[in-house]
């Protein structure tokens, strides 16, 4: 997808963060060095993994996603990591369609 959003997680020392950007290869270099503006989470990682990322179609999607995501216990984020469910998948599973 041409000028897509991302949802993307990271595994920082065992512990989830969930983003969106247009740019995960640089996002997820802005976090390991430290320099990521809204992340402070991330900061004091040690070990910083890029886990999931899938590409959704606008900036509305990727947010909601993300909101929707991030209430999960960490099983349910597991169960979308470790299933790598794809862009309508995703959605069936948080109940956005």
């Amino acid at each position: 997808m041409a000028d897509s959003w991302w949802l993307y997680v990271l595994d920082c020392d065992g512990r989830f963060y969930t983003g969106v950007t247009t740019d995960v290869a640089r996002r997820l270099s802005e976090h390991r060095q430290g320099r990521s503006r809204g992340a402070r989470f991330t900061r004091g990682a040690g070990h910083i993994t890029l886990v999931y990322q899938v590409a959704l179609r606008d900036r509305s999607e990727a947010q909601q996603a993300e909101a929707r995501l991030r209430r999960l216990r960490r099983a349910g984020k597991l169960e979308v990591i470790t299933a790598g469910l794809d862009r309508d998948e995703l959605l069936v599973r948080l109940g956005l369609v």
